[in-house]
């Protein structure tokens, strides 16, 4: 696997994050592949990811994917290719809030190719305090099926987040071209409700817990 965390060596580089947070919104810009890779910065060394059109070379309209999925996702170039965006919590920082995230990752047929979504917390000196994942949605998770797969997460941001960094990355396992897939992706945060902050974080302990268990595994 890509190693996902390289997005922390380039936090300086976002900083100069690009829009203020509003509770209830898709937090990730472009998500959806609808126009092309705008809203995403590449990361020195690695080679961009690309939007392209569902279609023959990639995944069939008829293939498994969102149900309202547009006419464009996201795939690699090289064999590793990634990009990020950082967005400010603005007036947001400083209260409780529970966040959502979800995409559509995938990729062709038997082959290992994939994708992953890295979301870092991070404080007021771009330190990541905490972080949150979705895939790689694996060729045995697809049942070797060529197609993009929903995969979701949710908890509580770490008390101290003042913007959120989104990292997508894509690997070539075999084969000449990366088949990373990846479609729809979201991150929404609400307001987390009175005397519930405690649950929420128990849950998220438990779920990185079982995250742990099957990476040994």
């Amino acid at each position: 696997m890509i190693k996902h965390t390289l997005a922390l060596a380039f936090m300086a580089l976002s900083l100069g994050a690009q829009a203020q947070a509003t509770l209830g919104t898709n937090l990730i810009i472009n998500g959806d592949a609808e126009s092309g890779v705008a809203g995403w910065t590449g990361f020195d060394g690695y080679s961009m990811f690309q939007s392209v059109d569902y279609g023959s070379n990639w995944v069939l309209p008829t293939q498994p994917g969102p149900a309202n999925r547009g006419s464009k996702m996201f795939t690699g170039l090289a064999a590793q290719a990634a990009g990020f965006q950082t967005i400010a919590l603005g007036a947001l920082a400083g209260q409780s809030l529970h966040y959502d995230l979800s995409g559509y990752l995938g990729g062709w047929a038997a082959q290992g190719d994939n994708a992953l979504l890295y979301v870092s917390f991070l404080d007021t000196l771009g330190n990541e305090i905490g972080s949150a994942s979705i895939g790689p949605v694996t060729p045995a998770d697809r049942n070797n099926q060529t197609g993009l797969f929903l995969r979701t997460a949710s908890g509580v941001l770490p008390v101290g987040t003042t913007s959120l960094q989104f990292s997508l990355s894509m690997e070539r396992m075999g084969g000449g071209d990366n088949d990373g897939y990846a479609d729809s992706l979201s991150f929404v945060v609400s307001s987390v409700p009175e005397g519930s902050t405690l649950a929420y974080a128990l849950a998220g302990l438990s779920l990185l817990g079982g995250l742990a268990a099957r990476r040994r595994a």
